[in-house]
């Protein structure tokens, strides 16, 4: 399912589509990956992210918002690989990552601003499954990410 380019979905469906701002790097080892939006908005705080990636992915696309803070990551090594092992298709965060040298090597798409060593605090804050919206765009649970080398892009729909 990862033989789109974003680039051919745009000249098909572009009245269909959001385009996310540029500004996201790639740190799995999958450029490309795609599927439906599940999200979570939290600020510092990835005990929501560990919870969804503990749980069955069904090659989801888990969209973590995390106010664009570059005061440590919300996603580690430990919950890159725990997605992988549930069978996350891949995460986009909004704010840091750390481990990357390891994430590089996963079986997983993932997009982050920028990498950070600290790790979060563990308070168990956030909201899960709600509309998150950054960089141009409101992330919708349900809707179908579409991403790879060249960007990403949201659909409320399935377009493959």
């Amino acid at each position: 399912m990862n033989d789109f380019k974003t680039a051919d979905l745009c000249d098909d469906f572009d009245a269909e589509l959001s385009i996310v701002n540029p500004g996201f790097a790639s740190y799995g080892k999958q450029p490309r990956f795609c599927g439906k939006v599940s999200t979570i908005k939290c600020f510092e705080d990835n005990s929501l992210v560990r919870d969804a990636l503990s749980s069955p992915g069904e090659s989801q696309v888990l969209v973590i918002d995390n106010a664009a803070s570059m005061r440590c990551a919300v996603l580690g090594d430990q919950l890159a690989e725990l997605a992988v092992k549930n069978s996350w298709s891949g995460i986009i965060v909004n704010g840091c990552i750390r481990d990357s040298f390891d994430i590089s090597a996963m079986d997983i798409g993932i997009k982050a601003l920028a990498t950070h060593p600290l790790k979060t605090v563990k308070l168990g804050a956030g909201e899960r499954d709600a509309n998150v919206s950054f960089s141009g765009v409101t992330f919708h649970p349900g809707d179908y990410v579409y991403s790879d080398e060249d960007g990403i892009i949201i659909a409320s729909r399935q377009l493959l």
